[in-house]
């Protein structure tokens, strides 16, 4: 019975059905959705971190290898993001009360000048997910509130995103304001968006750059452990 409620709940996250009502990528699927099982399996005492590793991880894997194929578009990622992201949110009191230790503190901004958010906003529900203590300080971040952030708040990640190339020249700003304000060696910098490569992350002196938000995943991890 646990078994199979977990590969229910993994296939209706690559399906994107966040609720009962929700359509999936198959139109005629029909059942309980993500919260749902997600609720259900707490019920039967299913452990949190079975749900979240088996469930809802498990799946979002698997929309990611199908990104990558292009059998899934932006609107499908978004999809099963959210679905997981609303899930985290119901199981976040049970990991915390279980003792289960979060994987690290991630900020992200959109720099300033810049108001897209659609990526930084599945990067950051991807990274929820994945067990990470997010932070979204939002779009048209100016340079010194995300440099007193990163003094006061102490994150190990800082994720900094832009999609024009006339906003990415401000994560260079944003690097060069922490090694100034002697942060610059307290914090990971990782960059992203449509504007940006490696070879610019390797121009401001990031330490990663992610060409997609199942790329930052595994970045992180890399990070982390280093």
């Amino acid at each position: 019975m646990s078994e199979d409620i977990i590969t229910l709940l993994r296939e209706n996250v690559i399906q994107g059905r966040k609720t009962a009502e929700d359509e999936g990528i198959d139109a005629d699927m029909s059942g309980p959705g993500v919260l749902e099982l997600t609720n259900l399996a707490i019920e039967k005492g299913i452990p949190p971190a079975v749900i979240v590793k088996d469930g809802l991880t498990a799946g979002m894997h698997v929309v990611g290898e199908k990104f990558s194929k292009k059998e899934f578009f932006i609107p499908d990622m978004l999809a099963s993001a959210e679905a997981v992201g609303a899930a985290m949110e119901i199981l976040r009191p049970l990991l915390e009360g279980s003792g289960a230790q979060s994987k690290g503190k991630f900020a992200i901004a959109t720099v300033k000048g810049d108001i897209h958010d659609i990526g930084k906003n599945i990067v950051a529900t991807l990274l929820k997910g994945s067990g990470y203590d997010v932070v979204d300080l939002g779009i048209d971040v100016p340079t010194e509130k995300i440099v007193d952030y990163v003094r006061t708040q102490k994150p190990q990640i800082l994720g900094l995103s832009a999609l024009l190339t006339t906003t990415m020249v401000v994560m260079a700003e944003v690097i060069g304001a922490l090694k100034e304000a002697g942060l610059r060696d307290s914090v990971k910098v990782v960059i992203g968006g449509a504007a940006v490569s490696q070879d610019y992350a390797n121009e401001i002196g990031a330490d990663a750059y992610c060409a997609d938000a199942f790329e930052a995943v595994s970045v992180l991890e890399n990070l982390v452990r280093a």
